[in-house]
């Protein structure tokens, strides 16, 4: 099979395309044809190497397969598995998405919606979650509740948005100009240039903050939330220091303060994928897909994700859906 792989650190130049054996499933895993994949920050992030907390997430073998979000097609399913058969559409989180084939955990995968593509469903396994999560159970979003989510545009925000919506809430959404047409008609009922104001400096309060960008201080985040609002960080600066000195100092703020808040990273749970498939099934959700690569143009694609200007999510596109089901 056709996969990325790299070795080391570095720019995306050390990202190969290469032949490899099919993966076999572990007992708990499933086998998958991969249709579509897409980009994270954390797989240029895990590429780049940085400082050495997040070298040590990277612990393993010296081949190194990128891609975490996954959609496609099960090919094959281990001895363990009981919720998945060869034929199934599946999306997910795997292991070296960015293949012809990768094994994910039955438990970090679900079915796909028959009306959502592959492409749109690897585009919400992450992103989407984090979203999700974020929001729900970080945020206890409430109907009628002030939200504001900075970085709109994202991947991550693109959801939040929409998500923020279903919930019953207020949005309002910090993005750039070029971006403000396009994230109101995601739902927002306000939109913000960030280069024309600071949303730190307006008389507004929010019952919740989704920060996607670490672009402001703590304390002038604090300064926006109403006295017992929520702020929930999902994302930051490419300065890796800089996010893990907010995820120390965040919770402990809140120990002094009536606000909450915090770091969050997505726990990927079968239970919440069903839903995100059932909120874009039912157009609830719509994914937001900004450019889509091959298999052999992923160097171009990371090196794109990386810059941190995209409009919703980069996807890979691997193999044609009616092949993928026809050859099961």
């Amino acid at each position: 099979m056709k996969a990325i792989i790299y070795e080391g650190n570095g720019s995306p130049d050390i990202l190969q395309l290469v032949d490899l054996d099919k993966p076999d499933p572990a007992d708990n895993e499933v086998l998958i044809k991969v249709c579509a994949a897409a980009v994270n920050p954390l797989d240029w992030r895990m590429m780049r190497g940085g400082p050495f907390v997040l070298r040590a997430l990277d612990r393993g073998p010296k081949m190194k397969h990128p891609g975490v979000d996954v959609a496609g097609v099960v090919e094959a399913v281990g001895k363990n598995v009981t919720r998945f058969k060869p034929g199934d559409a599946v999306f997910g989180c795997g292991k070296g998405s960015f293949a012809e084939y990768a094994c994910a955990e039955e438990s970090k995968l679900a079915l796909k919606p028959e009306n959502v593509s592959f492409e749109d469903a690897a585009s919400s396994p992450i992103a989407a979650l984090t979203a999700l999560q974020a929001l729900r159970d970080n945020g206890k979003i409430q109907p009628g509740q002030k939200v504001l989510i900075n970085g709109a545009a994202g991947g991550v925000g693109t959801f939040a948005v929409q998500i923020a919506k279903s919930f019953g809430a207020e949005v309002a959404a910090v993005c750039s100009s070029r971006n403000l047409e396009f994230v109101r008609s995601l739902g927002a009922d306000h939109v913000i240039d960030y280069a024309s104001e600071n949303f730190t400096e307006t008389p507004e309060r929010y019952d919740i903050l989704l920060d996607n960008m670490g672009n402001h201080s703590l304390s002038a985040y604090r300064r926006i939330l109403k006295p017992n609002g929520r702020l929930v960080i999902v994302g930051g600066p490419k300065n890796v220091w800089l996010i893990l000195a907010r995820l120390v100092i965040a919770p402990v703020i809140s120990l002094f303060v009536s606000q909450k808040m915090g770091m969050m990273l997505a726990k990927v749970k079968t239970d919440d994928l069903a839903i995100i498939g059932e909120m874009m099934r039912s157009g609830k959700v719509t994914a937001v897909i900004d450019r889509r690569y091959s298999l052999s143009d992923i160097p171009r694609a990371m090196a794109y994700a990386e810059e941190g200007h995209t409009r919703g999510k980069v996807v890979i596109t691997v193999a044609d859906a009616a092949g993928a089901i026809a050859s099961t």
